[in-house]
């Protein structure tokens, strides 16, 4: 396996995460379900991938309104601690 170069484009997986954080959620335990149902992967999981996508420029070319809001809520928390 090789490592993305920087004009690579982001795998589906990845462009699936930010498409479900873009979306809103009517109650509690729907965007948890919508996680395993959708993506077939455990919530854990799909935040692990969610912030290591906060770091990764292509992600921010991708979809750099949702980009931005993630990462202002990262540092929100982070300074909170």
């Amino acid at each position: 396996m090789t490592a993305a170069g920087p004009t690579d484009p982001l795998p589906d997986q990845q462009r699936a995460v930010l498409a479900l954080e873009r979306r809103s959620w009517a109650g509690p335990g729907a965007k948890e379900r919508a996680i395993r149902e959708e993506l077939g992967i455990s919530p854990v999981r799909y935040y692990q991938l969610l912030n290591a996508l906060l770091d990764d420029r292509r992600a921010l070319e991708e979809d750099p309104v949702t980009v931005n809001r993630l990462r202002r809520v990262r540092e929100a928390r982070r300074e909170r601690r």
